[in-house]
């Protein structure tokens, strides 16, 4: 275990990922304390910096998800505070946070991605704007809310995206539906770690409900597939941790569609993966031998500004 320190853990804030926030904050800030550290819990309001000006951490363990967290915001603000922190840095968490621009540069690395257009969400619900099956997404959400599948035979696009709830942004991305298995992979520091398959159970995809429900998913790890697909899959979710210039531990999603085209996909990479104790990377790091408590340590010693 590192020497410890005061750990100021953030968590909770005023995304729509507030819940999965304040898990993923407790989980963490509670094996902080058993590895020895002195603990701040903070959940995080729009005086974030004076709160952390005065309590002076020595490390923020960074426990944020979606917009502000995850997006270079509070990224940002740490830098100005000159206060280490863990995850990814200004650049990448921005980069990453938008899956139009974060697929430019994987694409540009080399990483297949699906075709995919940005449109208005008043044209996406005035006509196809892809042939169905596609898949229409918020361009800066996470937890797979707003995410719509508009199925092969779906005569009219979906009507959802005008309602007055439809909370996340004026802009969609429609993409491609890419069949087949859902895979995950994550990256510590420099190295990939193992590929999780997730199966929702009574889901048609992995969405909110299947990611934090109680019996919402299945994760079978390590992932039952040929070697060469598992280290391909391993390779691209470094690929992509680099590319995108991530630091600390992010999570790559991807589709295999093994039983037509073969062709592996990437999605999207999170740079502020849950860290709940069930989550999928301290499963993937378990499996690689590390207890949570020894994921959490690492981060807080990883963390360090200008990342």
């Amino acid at each position: 275990m590192s020497k410890p320190k005061h750990v100021a853990v953030l968590m909770g804030g005023w995304s729509s990922e507030r819940p999965v926030s304040l898990a993923s904050g407790k989980e963490c800030a509670d094996g902080l304390e058993q590895a020895g550290h002195r603990v701040t819990r903070i959940d995080v309001t729009r005086d974030v910096a004076r709160v952390l000006s005065e309590l002076r951490p020595d490390v923020v363990f960074n426990a944020l998800h979606g917009p502000y967290g995850e997006d270079g915001t509070i990224q940002g603000l740490l830098e100005i505070l000159g206060i280490p922190y863990t995850h990814s840095g200004v650049l990448a968490s921005a980069l990453a946070m938008n899956k139009d621009k974060a697929k430019s540069v994987a694409q540009a690395a080399g990483i297949p991605v699906a075709e995919h257009r940005l449109v208005p969400r008043e044209e996406a619900a005035r006509s196809h704007v892809l042939p169905p099956p596609y898949v229409i997404k918020p361009v800066a959400e996470g937890s797979s809310f707003g995410v719509i599948i508009v199925g092969p035979d779906q005569a009219h696009p979906p009507q959802s995206v005008l309602s007055a709830e439809w909370g996340y942004g004026e802009t969609v991305m429609v993409e491609r539906y890419v069949a087949g298995r859902e895979l995950t992979c994550a990256v510590m520091g420099g190295e990939a770690l193992g590929v999780t398959e997730i199966i929702p159970l009574g889901h048609g995809f992995y969405d909110y409900d299947a990611k934090y429900a109680s019996g919402g998913s299945r994760h079978v790890v390590p992932a039952p597939l040929k070697p060469f697909v598992y280290q391909n899959l391993r390779r691209l979710a470094l690929e992509a941790h680099q590319a995108l210039g991530c630091r600390g531990v992010t999570r790559s999603d991807f589709r295999y569609d093994e039983n037509g085209s073969g062709e592996v996909i990437w999605l999207e990479i999170n740079t502020q993966p849950g860290m709940t104790r069930t989550s999928l990377v301290p499963e993937l790091a378990a499996h690689a031998g590390l207890s949570f408590l020894e994921l959490v340590d690492w981060m807080v010693e990883d963390a360090s500004c200008r990342r």
